[in-house]
């Protein structure tokens, strides 16, 4: 509770500070270092990272982190198999300086393109090793999960369980264009119309849906 209690104190003096900065009642942080850049919402695009990344004092963000000068010399101006940027992948986390992880890798190449940057992120946040293999257990009968009794059925409004899945083929958020966007849904979409029997449904799109179908 403690550690709680002291993050969210320490994010509202940061806060604070930024506001203070931007109505001109603090002295603004000093210029970055000979070419480096300082962190900031400033940074509007990736050709905006014209050097090493400076972030503020208290940042806790594993960009922050594990983003040294080196790292950042081994991948600067580079792209990934998808032609994403390493300056695009660390962009977010370079503009917000609150963020948790700051990095968004452009393809599942990256992280191995990368590896510099990714390995010990993820690490840090996963405690996975770079000699660990994933174990996936698709196995629903292993499963622990016996119905709710109706007083404790009564309580649940509603759950949802997210899973997101990515087309090998296709570059992950960061660097996907809008005509590949429209690809990767054509593509879902065809498939999902194809399911038979209780996995067979109705796929709304975003775009041109009824406020019917929005309700």
């Amino acid at each position: 509770m403690t550690l709680l209690v002291q993050d969210m104190y320490d994010g509202v003096k940061a806060m604070i500070k930024r506001e203070m900065e931007l109505r001109g009642g603090a002295k603004p942080a000093a210029a970055a270092a000979p070419g480096n850049v300082k962190a900031g919402p400033h940074l509007k695009k990736p050709e905006d990272i014209t050097g090493f990344v400076e972030f503020p004092a208290g940042t806790k963000s594993l960009l922050c982190k594990f983003l040294t000068p080196e790292t950042y010399n081994a991948y600067k101006g580079k792209k990934d198999s998808c032609g994403v940027s390493f300056e695009r992948m660390i962009l977010s986390g370079a503009q917000n300086v609150d963020s948790g992880i700051g990095v968004y890798a452009g393809c599942h190449k990256s992280y191995y393109e990368m590896e510099k940057l990714f390995d010990p992120i993820i690490l840090d946040y996963h405690g996975h090793k770079k000699t660990d293999k994933h174990v996936s257990n698709m196995d629903h009968s292993q499963l622990k999960c016996p119905p709710f009794s109706a007083e404790e059925a009564a309580l649940v409004q509603s759950t949802r369980i997210r899973v997101g899945r990515n087309l090998a083929e296709f570059p992950l958020g960061p660097g996907i264009s809008k005509e590949q966007r429209n690809k990767v849904e054509s593509l879902v979409s065809g498939v999902l119309s194809k399911m038979t029997g209780e996995l067979k449904g109705k796929y709304y799109p975003l775009k041109g849906m009824s406020k019917k179908d929005q309700d």
